[in-house]
């Protein structure tokens, strides 16, 4: 149980996340709208946890990899439950956007 709570929030294996982005992984951006726009990572998309059900449209490809960032990482684990329960194979945690820029 604990294993599947450190992966619910991020902190299962390492995941490098620079080489799924040069696979093509979407960085899905679950903050507000005005929180995006106060600083985001290049590239990403910004939908936010509460529309992301209503917005999976968005995003076609169930096996293409997806990275989720937030403020804090707690959105972002929602984020990575709703995509995965739809689903999407490939949904990783990134946690908080500022500390999942650093590594990429």
């Amino acid at each position: 149980m604990l294993d599947t709570i450190k992966n619910l929030f991020g902190f299962g294996p390492k995941v490098d996340y620079a080489e799924l982005v040069k696979q093509g992984a979407i960085i899905l951006d679950v903050r507000s709208k005005g929180e995006y726009a106060g600083g985001h990572i290049k590239g990403s998309i910004n939908i936010s946890v509460d529309t992301l059900a209503n917005n999976l449209s968005k995003l076609k490809d169930k096996n293409q990899p997806i990275i989720t960032c937030c403020a804090s990482g707690m959105r972002s684990a929602s984020a990575k439950s709703i995509l995965s329960s739809k689903g999407y194979t490939q949904v990783y945690n990134g946690g908080s956007w500022g500390g999942l820029q650093y590594k990429l």
